[in-house]
Parts: C-alpha cells; sequence; structure tokens
C-alpha cells in the first residue's frame, strides 16, 4: 500500500505546528509565501515520512491530507 502527503499551500497559513510534531522532522515552513500572504509548511524530506498522520491531526486549518495512492476523489 503506497501513500501519497499533501499539504493544501493555500489553506496553510504556516503556524508551523505540524513542523514541531513530526516525529521525522519531515516538514519545514517554506520561504515563498502562499496566494493569502503566509509561508506555508512543506515536505522538505519526503522519503522519511512514515504516514503517521500526526501533522493531519495537528493541524489547525485541515491543509494537510495523507491518502492510499489511488484512492483520490474527483471531487
Amino acid at each position: 500500500m503506497a501513500f501519497k502527503h499533501i499539504i493544501d499551500v493555500d489553506r496553510c497559513k504556516g503556524c508551523g505546528l505540524c513542523v514541531v510534531i513530526c516525529p521525522k522532522n519531515v516538514l519545514e515552513i517554506s520561504d515563498k509565501v502562499n496566494s493569502k500572504g503566509y509561508f506555508p509548511a512543506y515536505q522538505a524530506r519526503p522519503e522519511d515520512c512514515i504516514y503517521c498522520t500526526k501533522c493531519c491531526i495537528m493541524c489547525p486549518d485541515v491543509a494537510i491530507t495523507i491518502i492510499e495512492e489511488g484512492k483520490e476523489s474527483a471531487a
């Protein structure tokens, strides 16, 4: 089973909670601004991600999703 980690950069306000909670230090705050003027989180080391979903649970803006590959919705 393969998984995919997705960050909605336009929803992310760059609070950094996901960066702090990640047990593998996968996430960092970007130096690029999103459409709302925030510096969003991004996967700096995606190969280290263990898909534990801690970042998804911690995100107050529901900007992070982990899905099973091939299960993307058409919404």
